[in-house]
């Protein structure tokens, strides 16, 4: 998002303190934040860690469709939160100030929706959306009740990554052409494996935590965690490349990009997705640059020096990860001065834990009623980066986007896939 329009949606969140406070229970500043946790999984389990050392945060609730997760995190939190299956009956709860949502992606929009309208700020797990339809409902829903929405993409509240940010923006490393990122893990050859469809396991409602999504028999190579590699529930473009897409349009300052390309497949191993192996997609930022992200699953080896993220400037190349960051210099190349362009840099990261520092971030954006380091808005454009590299692919197409009315240009077939049918009774109301 560029600045000035971050700068005034602040204002105009700091505008909205009495209309926000007026819709939930106000909170002070020294004030307990009451919380409940929707998916105490993967996620969720380490979300409520990081919960533990904010002395103003009180687990007050916890929910999740599968109760072997319930019985644990209830076990560990001694027996204090009240313990939920249903979601819906979470939101019900009068004692409950804001909820901290980490179910499968599929569920990210309606839960984060029925949220906001029962009057609960939200934190909601990366990516923000399954589609990019459910991503702008989900920024109209928190403006009109007045809520408070951060998605997890911590990085965000990093002071270190927020001085890059403004030292790349001012011409730190010249003008920046290509940034890359990468998802690398080699699965070959069996990945997930291969599972049957079969009754759910005790425990699961598998009803329930199918939602919105079609109908279909229980696959033990869906849930509980493994709908990551499913385009139904997730992808891992969405999984872990939104993390890293942020940092760049963070970084060179894009709201959104003006085409997209994708390639790739399953190439190699032999497991029961239905996302790629391997998938190379690269986006043109109106800036005039390119972003890529490969998706390496066949294959383990680094892709770049070092780091998450690499940034190709004409003074230099920055590698940057939660550790620090270093830049190499660049050097005149044909026909030019053959002289070091800059200096060579390198540091060290002091920070901590950075989902820490991003939970610290929302409560004191519940208390004050300003605008999240993730906010809802910024969310959804750094999700819709992701979604717009799975259409190119679905379609074998280069996608032109315009990032104003949130449309494809050349292509209105591919429009159909900015949202799905959800399954009844669920909706984005």
């Amino acid at each position: 998002m560029h600045e000035s329009r971050r700068e005034f949606l602040r204002q105009a969140g700091a505008a909205t303190v009495a209309a926000g406070l007026a819709a939930g229970r106000a909170a002070g500043a020294n004030e307990t934040i009451r919380l409940g946790v929707i998916g105490t999984g993967n996620r969720g389990g380490q979300l409520i860690d990081a919960l533990r050392p904010h002395q103003d945060a009180e687990i007050v609730a916890l929910c999740d469709v599968y109760q072997p997760h319930l019985d644990k995190w209830a076990a560990k939190l001694d027996g204090k939160p009240k313990l939920f299956q249903d979601f819906r009956q979470l939101l019900e709860q009068k004692d409950v100030d804001a909820v901290v949502i980490a179910t499968p992606d599929h569920w990210h929009a309606a839960q984060t929706i029925m949220a906001c309208n029962a009057g609960k700020d939200v934190y909601i797990e990366k990516p923000l959306s399954l589609t990019i339809h459910e991503g702008r409902r989900m920024v109209e829903v928190a403006r009109a009740t007045n809520r408070v929405v951060q998605m997890g993409i911590h990085r965000r509240s990093s002071g270190m990554y927020a001085r890059l940010a403004q030292q790349v923006r001012e011409g730190l490393i010249g003008k920046v052409t290509v940034a890359r990122c990468y998802r690398i893990e080699n699965m070959w050859p069996k990945g997930m494996g291969r599972g049957a469809d079969a009754a759910p396991p005790a425990g699961l409602d598998w009803n329930l935590w199918l939602g919105p999504s079609p109908e279909r028999p229980y696959h033990d190579t869906i849930a509980p965690y493994k709908f990551r590699w499913w385009k139904a529930y997730s992808s891992q473009l969405g999984n872990w490349g939104v993390h890293f897409i942020d940092v760049i349009r963070w970084m060179m300052n894009e709201e959104a990009p003006e085409a997209v390309a994708a390639l790739g497949g399953r190439f190699a191993v032999d497991d029961d997705r239905d996302i790629p192996d391997t998938m190379e997609v690269t986006w043109q930022l109106p800036s005039g640059a390119l972003a890529l992200f490969g998706q390496y699953e066949a294959s383990g080896n680094p892709a770049m020096r070092r780091g998450y993220v690499e940034f190709r400037g004409t003074k230099g190349t920055l590698y940057v990860d939660d550790t620090g960051y270093e830049i190499l210099p660049e050097s005149g190349g044909q026909f030019q001065d053959k002289k070091p362009r800059m200096e060579a840099v390198e540091e060290k990261s002091g920070e901590g834990d950075l989902t820490v520092a991003h939970l610290r971030n929302f409560l004191d954006c519940v208390k004050s009623r300003a605008l999240p380091n993730a906010d809802v808005e910024i969310g959804h454009r750094s999700t819709t980066f992701s979604h717009l590299g799975n259409i190119a692919l679905a379609t074998r197409s280069v996608i032109e986007w315009d990032g104003k009315a949130e449309r494809i240009t050349n292509n209105e077939q591919a429009n159909s896939l900015l949202h799905y049918e959800y399954r009844a009774p669920w909706t984005l109301g």
